[in-house]
């Protein structure tokens, strides 16, 4: 079981990787967002694979507040946008 937990810590950080490229060279606005919810699903999943593997009852706390944080960071962005429509006028 170890080996599965390893494997898909392998594969989270290569996914978090190629966000790391996509926030660099995204060109709008929403490139950056859907990197950055990528970030903290990796994170939550990271955070929970380590937890099981650790036995650590507090990295699962952790991971559920940072997914809370990161669907706040969401809708902060989506609210912001639809109100100036930064969005729009990135574009042109």
């Amino acid at each position: 079981m170890t080996l599965i937990y390893g494997t898909t810590l392998l594969i989270l950080l290569g996914s978090l990787l190629v966000g790391v490229i996509r926030v660099l060279r995204g060109p709008r606005l929403a490139d950056r967002l859907l990197a950055a919810q990528l970030f903290g699903t990796t994170g939550v999943a990271l955070l929970l694979i380590l937890a099981e593997l650790q036995q650590l009852p507090a990295a699962r706390d952790t991971a559920l507040v940072l997914a809370l944080l990161a669907m706040l960071a969401a809708v902060a962005f989506v609210s912001r946008v639809w109100q100036t429509g930064t969005e729009r006028e990135e574009t042109k």
